[in-house]
């Protein structure tokens, strides 16, 4: 008797728990963006939540918490009640850059689930144009007759723009100064003036100053040619050299049912799948993915070994 009563409540308890997964979303849904409003971040935050809203007919709130480069509305994030209704939409860099060049209150591991990455933008190696190199072979074989003479500039010690300087270096054994600024535009400025020979940022960054003729690329970070830049070459058509790129997704709360998460997933690699939303993306410099979660969990491994594998060096230059 008892075991046939605790078998029916068990199964009372499966069909309840199914039925409110099912029912989700029955109110709106709140989606955290890091970073202020206006920026790609939000913008992009911005593009899936209205696709979101129109599917499933709820309302997807982006809600901006800035402060301290990100940290502070990821660490919201991860405490929120892992119940469907938070999500957190931001770049992957916040789960495994930020934690090794700051210091953090949340862990990537255990306060959160990956979702989807919904797109993503490589950096591109750029030079003043007076450099004394047209190839990115070039640039590594003048670098090298002098180590430690030329310069690169970051938007600041520790993000994305040093990062990606720093794997490209560090694959071709080269030695350059860094320079950091506050902030991407600045360290253009000084880049076009010929202060500092070289940055990376990323397409949509380098586009509007083409034309000028004071900058040139000379290869891009990720593993096929961009579209914002088709006629640039891949790093890793010169260089073996790991990809590295910043990538936005949808991260939910850890425990937050497996049902949803891949709802979701589906949704956002849907909304990829057709022209008129990928073309939105395309239009502000992005690239467009929509990936699994377990495809999101693997381009997060792999972005954290490329930070890992140059911890020390950023150690070195935020001390």
């Amino acid at each position: 008797m008892l075991k046939a009563f605790a078998g029916a409540a068990l199964a009372a308890s499966i069909l309840f728990n199914t039925a409110a997964h099912a029912a989700w979303p029955d109110r709106p849904v709140t989606v955290i963006v890091p970073f202020a409003a206006g920026g790609l971040t939000d913008v992009m935050a911005r593009l899936i939540s209205e696709r979101l809203h129109s599917r499933f007919g709820q309302s997807f709130v982006v809600q901006n918490e800035v402060g301290a480069g990100g940290i502070i509305g990821t660490a919201n994030a991860g405490r929120a009640k892992p119940d469907g209704y938070t999500l957190f939409f931001g770049p992957i860099s916040l789960m495994t850059l930020s934690p090794i060049t700051s210091k953090v209150s949340y862990n990537p591991d255990t306060d959160f689930m990956p979702v989807s990455v919904l797109a993503g933008t490589p950096f591109v190696i750029t030079v003043n144009n007076s450099f004394p190199a047209k190839t990115l072979r070039e640039f590594i074989d003048e670098v090298n007759k002098k180590p430690g003479f030329y310069s690169y500039a970051s938007a600041g010690a520790g993000t994305t723009t040093h990062a990606a300087s720093l794997v490209v270096l560090k694959a071709a054994g080269l030695k350059m100064v860094h320079v950091p600024y506050k902030g991407v535009a600045p360290a253009f400025n000084d880049l076009m003036a010929g202060h500092v020979q070289m940055t990376s940022a990323s397409p949509v960054e380098i586009k509007p100053h083409l034309g000028g003729g004071k900058i040139r690329p000379l290869g891009v970070t990720s593993a096929s040619r961009s579209q914002q830049l088709p006629d640039v070459p891949t790093v890793s058509e010169t260089l073996p050299t790991p990809v590295v790129a910043t990538y936005n997704g949808i991260f939910v709360p850890k425990n937050t049912p497996k049902e949803i998460v891949d709802t979701i997933a589906k949704e956002v690699a849907a909304a990829v799948k057709t022209k008129e939303f990928s073309d939105k993306l395309i239009q502000v410099g992005l690239e467009p993915v929509g990936s699994s979660p377990e495809q999101m969990a693997a381009m997060i491994a792999a972005d954290k070994k490329n930070w890992m594998a140059v911890k020390d060096d950023f150690t070195a230059a935020t001390q």
